[in-house]
């Protein structure tokens, strides 16, 4: 299936505009990164997360208001369902940042819930994450996708070559960024779900980047008389309806999840939202022309695109 016929869109002499399309979001990032910081959720800062079921008539709005009399009106509720025999099974998570002891916190809340809604309730779990924890929590997520980047930079290498590598490795910090970016902007919180979220972003866009590089190698080979610029804007031309296609087929379905997923997976399936639209964007618009940006600096490969091009001009005989 080709959802463009023979494209001849000139990605590479139009980098520049992606160029300031990348760097204004990075910069609004990073900007928000700083004056702000990321909003992190109980995971990474220490709460209690107590896990309710009420029956059906109980809302987030009517759980939030009772808790709101004993102060813990900011808690983060999210309801879940699930179907049993008996039917529909509704649950609530309601967490709590830690500003006491987490048994006082459980019991308060506990105990104002069963004063409120008496009629259905069961309280199914109650977890506790100290602060010591969120911080090592959160070092871990840090270091969990910079290994992942250093492992990818390897592969990479070995694979393809070095440059390659370099020109996937840098699209895959952008995804991420630019990601967190949308977070910031909406003040979403970050937790272990979305940090999963990111590493599948990485893994994703990553798989898009490899195939375009692959068919760049493909026509290195056999278009020795093109220049690098024309084999990398050929090269993306010709894998631009496997990408859309595969991509767009992906969106819809977490479009899906994120508008009847529920409220516990949102915040993950808005982050493959925006990963998925971020990652293919850069494997055109950034991966491949950082490659011709390499050649432009690197003093090797610059000679080599000069022998290239001097083959290139070099009149065929009779």
């Amino acid at each position: 299936m080709q959802f463009f016929k023979k494209p001849s869109i000139d990605f590479i002499g139009n980098r520049k505009f992606g160029y300031m399309f990348s760097g204004t979001l990075i910069f609004i990032t990073l900007v928000l990164l700083f004056v702000r910081g990321p909003n992190y959720g109980i995971d990474f800062r220490g709460g209690v997360s107590i896990r309710v079921k009420f029956d059906n008539s109980v809302t987030v709005k009517m759980i939030r208001n009772s808790l709101q009399k004993i102060g813990y009106g900011n808690a983060e509720i999210k309801e879940t369902s699930r179907k049993t025999v008996g039917g529909i099974e509704k649950e609530m998570i309601i967490q709590v940042e830690l500003t006491r002891k987490p048994d006082v916190i459980a019991s308060k809340v506990t105990e104002q819930l069963k004063k409120d809604f008496s009629k259905g309730l069961d309280i199914r779990s109650i977890d506790t994450v100290g602060p010591k924890i969120g911080g090592e929590l959160r070092r871990a997520a840090i270091w969990a996708v910079l290994f992942s980047m250093l492992l990818i930079l390897v592969y990479i290498t070995l694979r393809f070559e070095f440059r390659f590598a370099v020109g996937a490795i840098i699209p895959l910090f952008h995804d991420v960024l630019i990601t967190l970016g949308f977070f910031l902007i909406f003040n979403l919180q970050i937790s272990l779900d979305v940090v999963a979220a990111f590493l599948t972003i990485v893994g994703y866009s990553l798989n898009d980047t490899i195939v375009v590089f692959d068919r760049i190698r493909e026509n290195m080979r056999t278009r020795r008389r093109e220049s690098f610029s024309q084999i990398i804007n050929e090269s993306i031309n010709e894998t631009l309806s496997r990408t859309v296609i595969t991509s767009f087929t992906t969106f819809l379905v977490i479009l899906v999840l994120f508008l009847f997923g529920g409220e516990v997976i949102h915040d993950f399936s808005f982050a493959m939202l925006v990963g998925v639209v971020i990652g293919t964007y850069s494997s055109i618009f950034v991966a491949a022309p950082l490659l011709i940006e390499w050649e432009h600096y690197s003093p090797r490969h610059k000679k080599m695109a000069e022998v290239r091009a001097r083959k290139a001009h070099k009149p065929k005989r009779r």
